[in-house]
């Protein structure tokens, strides 16, 4: 791990037995607020030393999680202005590691807590306030959807490399686990891929079919769900190109191109996707940098994010601290690079774009805050929407 201002490292070390890669970039996070204490050029506003207040009669709400093992306040509780971006500080929910949000419907809200091996079901409109929480049956949960149905929780098991399901009740708790698929497999970087790392679960658009994006087997499973039973049944697996560690992913509004970021091979894959039979086939991978840009070996591509009209795409890099914006064509068939844009922090986790793409807002883990750009809608430009929002070890936000 390097020793520079955000404690970045240049390549994602072996954890101890016992202790959760994800873990000890955890513990970087925290060391890299030390480290730029002072040196911002405008203080970030910090919610956990604000109360709780009314929202203005524009704000939406924004959750923010966090690795509570590095600091961080659990759930982060948040408004934005749709109209600039800015963010308000509303207080925290005592959440253990929710390092992945996701919302259910109505007023529900799930995440994973990444090192208790367990997932919660909140209430927003109370508090939020805990419903309950479940065990995954495996280790190291980092991502989760609602299944398309709305009656299955869907959570990816990073550090076993498995997929668990959920039953959900009528009023949104957490049921018995129905059923967990183990992956297995390896992939050529040893440090990374020595077994199955589950890393994202997403609905198809047309809700048909489940995928599982794995890093360790540079793999993509496609599943179906028995909304009765809550199993899953394999139904097909495409390979990725190997060591490329695919992490992230995010459908066309087609529903014919699904944009794969590789943690590991500094790339954007498209895949071509067959709604009717959850076929995915991978094609072109594309850089997320710029064409001479060789700052860093690995610039670990996190999240994409596509806009609500399907003419951008929108790639987080956690390596050079950027937001790669592509154009997309007609279809979303062929991604062209235009430019990046800094993070506006550091390590740059997550990406997610507010309800009508005007918004786009990144948690930076190692900066531990969470900075908002305006997005004009007929370039897909970003531009920054001010000072950083304080949150310490952001991992994900969720703008509503």
């Amino acid at each position: 791990m390097t020793d520079d201002q955000h404690a970045r490292p240049t390549a994602r070390p072996s954890a101890p037995a016992g202790i959760s890669r994800r873990l000890l970039l955890g513990a970087a996070a925290t060391a890299a607020l030390s480290a730029t204490a002072g040196t911002a050029q405008a203080a970030p506003r910090t919610a956990a030393a604000r109360a709780p207040r009314a929202a203005g009669a524009d704000a939406r709400a924004l959750y923010i999680g966090t690795y509570s093992s590095s600091g961080g306040p659990g759930l982060g509780l948040a408004t934005y202005d749709p109209a600039t971006g800015a963010v308000t500080g509303t207080g925290s929910v005592a959440v253990a590691d929710p390092s992945f949000l996701a919302v259910g419907s109505g007023d529900l809200l799930y995440t994973v807590n990444e090192y208790e091996n367990t997932v919660s079901a909140l209430s927003t409109s109370d508090g939020p306030k805990v419903l309950n929480s479940s065990d995954t049956g495996g280790s190291g949960p980092c991502h989760l959807t609602v299944h398309a149905a709305g009656g299955h929780l869907l959570t990816a098991n990073y550090d076993s490399g498995s997929v668990a399901v959920h039953a959900l009740a009528a009023d949104g708790t957490l049921g018995d686990r129905t059923d967990l698929v183990q992956h297995t497999g390896s992939g050529p970087d040893p440090s990374r891929q020595s077994g199955p790392h589950a890393h994202m679960v997403l609905n198809d658009l047309a809700g048909s079919f489940v995928l599982a994006i794995d890093l360790g087997t540079d793999t993509i499973y496609t599943s179906t769900l028995d909304t009765g039973t809550g199993k899953l049944t394999a139904v097909s697996q495409a390979a990725t190109e190997p060591g490329a560690g695919p992490r992230h992913g995010a459908f066309h509004p087609s529903g014919r191109y699904l944009y794969v970021a590789n943690e590991l091979g500094n790339t954007l894959t498209v895949c071509a996707y067959d709604p009717a039979t959850g076929l995915v086939t991978p094609g072109a991978s594309l850089p997320t940098v710029m064409p001479g840009d060789t700052g860093t070996e690995r610039n670990y591509p996190a999240e994409a994010v596509v806009s609500p009209d399907g003419a951008f795409l929108y790639v987080s890099n956690r390596g050079d601290d950027s937001i790669a914006r592509f154009s997309l064509d007609g279809d979303g068939g062929q991604p062209t690079l235009l430019d990046t844009v800094p993070a506006g922090g550091a390590y740059p986790r997550h990406i997610a774009l507010a309800p009508g793409g005007d918004l786009l807002f990144a948690a930076n883990q190692n900066s531990g805050t969470v900075t908002a750009f305006t997005r004009d809608a007929t370039t897909g430009a970003l531009t920054s929407a001010g000072a950083p929002f304080a949150a310490t070890a952001a991992v994900c936000v969720l703008p509503r």
